[in-house]
């Protein structure tokens, strides 16, 4: 069966990386225009590289659990499993998932803004930071800011539509063109979350938990 998993916030959420809307999580204590969007780089790159090596440094501090390990168990079984995640950490890598799509950029990458060229993130990045390969000081975090176009759009809808079976796990559906995704689904959908999200409806079924019982059961049912 070909299986398309769309991961959000909610997956890590239990691993010690927040959501954007946890009381008195780091998300609150900046103002993302400032923060995750091209202008606020522009306006202030010292600014964004500082919440993002915060950022960097947490999620290097933190460990899969048990819902980015058992989505990995069922990458290596029978079904043909495609994760797509809007998370920019790497927990489904560190957990033993290949085949994952990060629509939003990772933190664990850098990029140039001029020449565009990519490259392994330090844990600490500065605005003075040379491009290893133009030299131009404009690095910046490999992440989709708002008002940017997300990453690999043309594959993911190519994923879902092709699907068997949609999941999305973790994530609230209010940020496009994510929250969409359901919309273009052919096969069954599934919606896996610690409550109905904003696109509860257009999903046929429904497991509501945290993603650490909910999803490893769920695996456990489909191996």
């Amino acid at each position: 069966m070909k299986i398309a998993i769309l991961t959000g916030a909610g997956v890590s959420a239990e691993s010690g990386l927040g959501t954007f809307r946890d009381k008195g999580g780091m998300w609150t204590k900046y103002d993302l225009d400032e923060v995750a969007t091209p202008q606020g780089f522009v306006r202030n790159p010292a600014l964004v590289h500082d919440f993002y090596n915060a950022r960097r440094a947490n999620c290097v501090q933190a460990a899969p659990n048990a819902a980015h390990d058992a989505l990995a168990r069922l990458e290596k079984s029978a079904h043909d499993v495609t994760l797509i995640t809007q998370n920019v950490d790497d927990l489904h890598e560190r957990a033993g998932s290949q085949a994952v799509i990060h629509m939003h950029g990772s933190l664990t990458q850098a990029t140039c803004a001029v020449c565009h060229a990519t490259w392994v993130a330090p844990l600490v990045m500065a605005p003075d930071d040379p491009c290893p390969d133009c030299a131009a000081p404009a690095t910046r975090p490999d992440i989709v800011w708002f008002g940017e176009v997300p990453y690999h759009m043309d594959q993911i809808a190519k994923v879902v539509s092709e699907a068997d079976l949609f999941v999305a796990i973790g994530t609230s559906a209010e940020v496009y063109p994510a929250a969409g995704l359901v919309e273009i689904a052919q096969g069954r959908t599934l919606e896996v979350n610690l409550a109905p999200s904003a696109q509860a409806n257009a999903f046929e079924d429904h497991l509501i938990g945290p993603a650490t019982k909910v999803v490893p059961d769920w695996v456990a049912g489909l191996l």
